[in-house]
């Protein structure tokens, strides 16, 4: 009896299955070195408390994650307390289209970061790959500006890690878990700062 197309598909899903455990990434940071996050976390706690504000993006699957790390600042992740200033720089859709369009794509975040960024704020670079040219450039524009750096990385953290403060790194070379511990660790960081504000 030969195999069925879907018995074939349904072989192959499983296979993928076992070898797509997402456990293991989360496994791989939560035995990991902590004071990365902690850091990270409490900076963005610190720079709230003093009046400052947090700058978050990324791209694709990064630039939904920071709107909704920007979210649950903003309105409430566990906790009722004030709002806290927290701007996700990947929705505006006029000021990325404009930017692109005038200056270049690796631009749109820098250029937000030069408008809005003050010493004291805190800028927070999302990039799977830490490759992402525009996550970079404003990393770097965040520096130059006194801002406080954090980048949330996948792989080796690439160019991105190495050129901000407090480097959070998820050690992995799949897209997918980097993105679901990326996720987890931003609730952390979340419940680390409300707790602060609670």
């Amino acid at each position: 009896m030969s195999e069925s197309s879907l018995d074939r598909f349904l072989r192959h899903a499983r296979a993928g299955l076992t070898r797509l455990n997402p456990a293991d990434a989360h496994e791989t940071v939560k035995n990991g070195d902590a004071r990365p996050v902690i850091s990270a976390a409490a900076a963005i706690a610190d720079s709230l408390k003093n009046a400052g504000k947090l700058l978050v993006f990324g791209n694709g699957g990064s630039a939904s994650d920071a709107q909704h790390a920007a979210a649950e600042l903003v309105g409430r992740f566990q906790r009722e307390r004030a709002g806290l200033a927290a701007i996700a720089l990947t929705t505006d859709t006029s000021v990325l289209t404009s930017v692109a369009n005038d200056y270049s794509f690796d631009r749109v975040f820098a250029r937000q970061v030069e408008a809005l960024g003050r010493r004291g704020d805190v800028a927070l670079g999302i990039s799977t790959s830490g490759a992402s040219p525009n996550v970079l450039a404003a990393i770097e524009a965040a520096k130059a500006r006194g801002l406080v750096t954090i980048a949330l990385t996948g792989r080796d953290g690439g160019a991105v890690g190495r050129a901000a403060g407090i480097h959070v790194n998820v050690p992995s070379q799949s897209t997918a878990r980097v993105q679901e511990v990326h996720r987890t660790l931003l609730h952390v960081i979340c419940d680390f700062v409300e707790r602060a504000f609670s």
